[in-house]
């Protein structure tokens, strides 16, 4: 496996706390995976400002905020694009009669959107924001659903009202501004989102990605779900292009983590090789998509991107029972065995990703190689690594910028550290370079499973242990952040357990929700004809951004 170049100047967690204002630091906690600092809610910039400086935490991967009985809290959870190992918590409590804290956005381009969705979901508001207002429920909703005292009952009139162009009050000396929309029932949006353009001439001077479209409460649904059995189902459907099984990971690695639990070493390599079959089945969909897309017509790459999803789908139905919605991985290893005949199962396996790289030249044949293709994608959505890090960027949008960043080797888990692969990384940083990085994401994907295969022959029927022995009833205690390398990016969640039999709260850190923040970054200053370009780029998935 390729080795990462880390930087040896990277303070541990605990000495960059050391070196923060005492006044600043009220108290000290300890997460399950990583060290927490207390901080007063007025001196957040000056914390993560001196902890992205000084000690290096340039990735604020997630911001979780939740109501207890006395109190509101947000956890801004940051690490390193260096060093994943490198984690940190930083705790906002804010009063209860006054859910007031100040904004990490100035210092965290990302914290801009994780905030809004802190303040429309739990209620707390943050000072210097540069946009605080609702993200995923209309500006009329009344309440905050996952708010304590939130009457479930109390309905809700929602107004309609115009759309309005963000530049209408612009008057630019020779500007000549339109606004239009995009979606959000159009089929290049990829799903229900509205994009609200503001154009001079051809040329895009805003645009404001409008989500929450499909907000299904996912993690409300979660919360009152139990940890065992419950839980698991949920993951599947926040991606619909295939990637469930790394979405099922992510869920079962951190209730593991809080319980305690160690996954069979059998099951581990099982996980790993459905995991990469996942998502080789999510970037053949992007491919396809993304072909569409850019060409305009239904065309032979999008035909033979399906025709080669069908195979991977039939090998998951054989292994999981089902072609999308898995549920497949369980709490401590995985639902069942092999099927049966074993190595015909296997021999399935081999002949499609035997059968890959020849498609894969077809693939480049056909549209990296296409001259109209390449005027269209090279040199446009362009997004400079400084930039991607600021909004949280991750997965093949962040490699194809040059962010040498993968869960998968950097904070292994699985069986991905005994395997040989590599982190694939171009330094393009446009929508060419995100097209290249997920086709050979998908070699290094089959090799993985070529691995797997050969380990799963030779493996004694004896040691074929597909699950730990969990109790029949799971209740853990304590706090934890855990990811993964989903098909996206970073698809992490957190929770917090309180010794019951379900989680006191459960927070989703979906890549396309960061990712897609950065679209205006990428968009404007370029032609509405690069738009649908830039945003199919990022592959995003909505059900993940809008959960």
């Amino acid at each position: 496996m390729s080795q990462h170049h880390r930087s040896t100047a990277l303070r541990p967690p605990e000495t960059a706390v050391a070196a923060l204002p005492n006044d600043a630091v009220v108290d000290r906690e300890t997460h399950e995976n990583a060290p927490a600092v207390v901080i007063r809610a007025d001196r957040v910039q000056a914390v993560l400002s001196t902890l992205r400086s000084a000690a290096e935490f340039d990735h604020c991967s997630c911001v979780t905020a939740q109501e207890y009985k006395d109190r509101f809290e947000t956890t801004y959870h940051l690490t390193s694009y260096d060093d994943r190992t490198r984690e940190l918590s930083v705790v906002v409590p804010t009063a209860k009669d006054d859910p007031v804290s100040e904004s990490a956005t100035p210092v965290y381009r990302t914290a801009e959107w994780h905030e809004r969705e802190a303040y429309d979901l739990v209620g707390i508001e943050y000072e210097c924001h540069p946009d605080l207002r609702r993200i995923l429920l209309p500006e009329t909703w009344q309440g905050h659903p996952l708010s304590l005292e939130y009457d479930q009952t109390r309905p809700q009139l929602v107004t309609l009202t115009e759309h309005a162009n963000p530049l209408q009050d612009d008057h630019r000396e020779g500007a000549d501004t339109m606004h239009i929309n995009i979606g959000p029932h159009h089929p290049s949006t990829h799903g229900v989102l509205h994009l609200d353009v503001a154009l001079d001439g051809e040329t895009i001077v805003d645009v404001e990605p409008d989500i929450g479209y499909i907000h299904r409460c996912e993690e409300q649904m979660c919360q009152q779900g139990t940890y065992r059995h419950q839980i698991m189902p949920y993951p599947d459907r926040w991606d619909w292009g295939g990637a469930g099984l790394l979405n099922e990971w992510a869920y079962a690695r951190v209730i593991e983590d809080l319980a305690g639990i160690e996954v069979p070493e059998y099951a581990q390599v099982v996980r790993t090789m459905s995991a990469e079959l996942s998502r080789i089945l999510s970037h053949l969909l992007f491919t396809a998509m993304y072909a569409l897309d850019v060409s305009g017509e239904f065309n032979a790459m999008f035909m033979y991107g399906f025709r080669d999803r069908e195979l991977v789908q039939d090998l998951l139905e054989d292994l999981t029972g089902q072609r999308m919605m898995f549920n497949f991985f369980r709490v401590g290893g995985v639902a069942w065995d092999l099927p049966e005949p074993r190595e015909e199962f296997l021999e399935d396996v081999r002949a499609f990703t035997n059968e890959l790289p020849r498609k894969l030249a077809e693939y480049h044949d056909l549209l990296t190689s296409n001259e109209v293709f390449q005027v269209r994608c090279v040199d446009t959505g362009e997004l400079p690594p400084a930039v991607a890090k600021q909004y949280g960027a991750t997965g093949p949008v962040a490699r194809a910028s040059g962010i040498d960043y993968d869960l998968r080797r950097d904070d292994p888990y699985g069986y991905y550290d005994r395997l040989e692969w590599n982190v694939i990384t171009r330094d393009g940083c446009d929508n060419f370079a995100r097209v290249l990085v997920r086709l050979q994401e998908i070699e290094e994907s089959a090799a993985i499973v070529e691995q797997c295969v050969d380990l799963l022959s030779d493996w004694p029927a004896a040691d074929r242990t597909c699950q730990a022995n969990v109790p029949r009833t799971l209740k853990p205690s304590g706090e934890c952040y855990r990811a993964v390398e989903g098909a996206k990016g970073e698809l992490g969640i957190y929770i917090r357990a309180d010794g019951t039999e379900t989680p006191a709260r459960f927070k989703i850190r979906g890549p396309s929700f960061s990712n897609l923040s950065a679209l205006p970054a990428m968009a404007e200053g370029e032609y509405v004809a690069d738009l649908v370009a830039t945003l199919g780029s990022l592959d995003t998935i909505m059900g993940e951004v809008d959960r």
